[in-house]
C-alpha cells in the first residue's frame, strides 16, 4: 500500500539523516516483493529556513502536496541542518534517489553541488533545483525565474504608493540571486517616479550568519529604514522578511511581500492589513509540473524559466486595498504588458 511521509532531520549528523530515512522509508536498498524499486514519488530538500517559513519554501511545499493528491504516491519533505556541507547535502538527496523517490528537488540555489553530485550517481533519477541555472546535467531540471520582473512591478507599486517619497529594499544575502529582486525594484521605482528615493541594505555577506533565517534581522532593518522615513518596505529575505513585516505593521507604513503570497498566509494573519501585496514566484507550480512530467514519464530538464509571460512571476492581488485602486492596477498592467512585449528591459543586476 502506498503511504504518505514527512522526514524531519535533526541534528548535522549523516547518520541521523540515513535512520530518519529508514523509519520512515525503508531501507535504503528497500524494493518491492518483485525485485523493482520501491513505488515512490516526489522528495524536496528545503533551503535556509525550512517549511514554516510563510515564503520560499512552503511554496515548494505547496507543489508537493498538490503532487501528492493528484498521483496518490508517496512523497518526502526533508528539513534542512545548522552548519551543514555540501556533503551533508548530497548525502541527503542521494539517499531519497536511492530509495526510489522521482524527482528529487533541491530548493534553493545552496544546492548546486549536491545536485550535481546526487544527479552524477544516479542517472535514471530526475533531479530539481530551485533558483539555480548552473547544474545543466542531462537528468537535471533547473527551475528559474525572472524575480527581477516582478521585483519591477512591485517598485512600480511602492513609487505610486509612498507618501514620503521614500521606499526600502531588504535583501537577505548579498548575492547575485537577491540582487536581481534589488535591480528590479529600484528600476520599477525609478521609471515610475525618478523622484522616489530607495534605501536599499543586504542583511549578511552569507547565508549561515542568518539572512535567510532571522526576523529578528529583518525586523531590525525595516526600523532602520522607517527612521530614515521609508513608508514602503520590500524585502527578499526567506523566513527574515516576517521581521520585516511585523515592523511595518508596528509603525503603520506598508510592507511587499515575497515569492509566496504573504498576504494571504495564515502565521502572518495580524500583520496582512500592513501587506500591499507580495511579489511572487510560482515555485509550487514548478515544482509540481517537474513532478507531472515524471509521472508522465517525459522528465523535464534543462533550464526551465518561469516569467511574467508565463504567469509564474507577478504580484499577488489579495488585498482589497491593492486590488481595488484602479489607477494603480492600470499603471502596473501597463508596465506588465511592456516587459512582456519587450519595450521595458528589466535589469538583473
Amino acid at each position: 500500500m502506498r503511504r504518505i511521509s514527512r522526514i524531519t532531520v535533526a541534528g548535522a549528523a549523516t547518520a541521523s539523516l540515513a535512520l530518519a530515512l529508514s523509519a520512515c522509508g525503508g531501507t535504503s536498498t528497500s524494493s518491492d516483493s518483485d525485485g523493482s524499486k520501491s513505488d515512490k514519488g516526489l522528495a524536496i530538500a528545503y533551503d535556509v529556513g525550512g517549511r514554516g517559513d510563510q515564503s520560499f519554501n512552503d511554496a515548494a511545499y505547496a507543489g508537493l502536496q498538490r503532487a501528492e493528491k493528484e498521483f496518490g504516491y508517496e512523497t518526502a519533505d526533508v528539513e534542512p541542518t545548522d552548519g551543514e556541507t555540501d556533503a551533508d547535502k548530497e548525502q541527503r538527496l542521494a539517499s531519497l534517489a536511492k530509495q526510489g523517490y522521482n524527482p528529487v528537488v533541491g530548493v534553493g540555489y545552496a544546492y548546486a553541488a549536491a545536485v550535481k553530485g546526487a544527479a552524477e550517481k544516479y542517472p535514471d533519477t530526475t533531479f530539481g533545483i530551485v533558483d539555480d541555472s548552473t547544474v545543466e546535467m542531462d537528468n537535471v531540471a533547473d527551475l528559474v525565474f525572472a524575480e527581477e520582473e516582478a521585483s519591477y512591478l512591485a517598485g512600480v507599486a511602492a513609487a505610486e504608493t509612498t507618501k514620503t517619497d521614500v521606499v526600502g529594499f531588504i535583501g537577505g544575502v548579498d548575492i547575485p540571486l537577491i540582487h536581481k529582486f534589488r535591480a528590479g525594484f529600484e528600476q520599477g521605482v525609478k521609471d515610475t517616479d525618478p523622484g522616489v528615493k530607495v534605501v536599499s541594505q543586504f542583511l549578511t555577506q552569507t547565508a549561515e550568519e542568518g539572512g535567510f533565517s532571522s526576523p529578528d534581522k529583518g525586523k531590525a532593518a525595516a526600523e532602520g529604514q522607517i527612521e530614515k522615513k521609508a513608508d514602503v518596505i520590500y524585502t527578499a529575505a526567506g523566513l527574515s522578511g516576517q521581521g520585516a513585516i511585523e515592523a511595518a505593521a508596528a509603525n503603520k507604513v506598508w510592507a511587499i511581500g515575497v515569492d509566496s503570497d504573504q498576504y494571504a498566509q495564515e502565521a502572518l494573519a495580524k500583520y496582512k492589513g500592513s501587506i500591499l501585496t507580495s511579489a511572487t514566484k510560482d515555485v509550487a507550480k514548478s515544482v509540481y509540473k517537474l513532478a507531472q512530467s515524471v509521472e508522465d514519464k517525459a522528465p523535464r530538464t534543462g533550464i526551465l524559466r518561469g516569467d511574467l509571460s508565463t504567469g509564474e512571476v507577478g504580484l499577488a492581488n489579495s488585498n482589497p486595498v491593492f486590488a481595488d485602486n484602479a489607477k494603480l492596477q492600470d499603471v502596473i498592467e501597463t508596465a506588465k504588458k511592456k516587459i512582456v512585449s519587450g519595450d521595458i528591459k528589466v535589469q538583473s543586476s
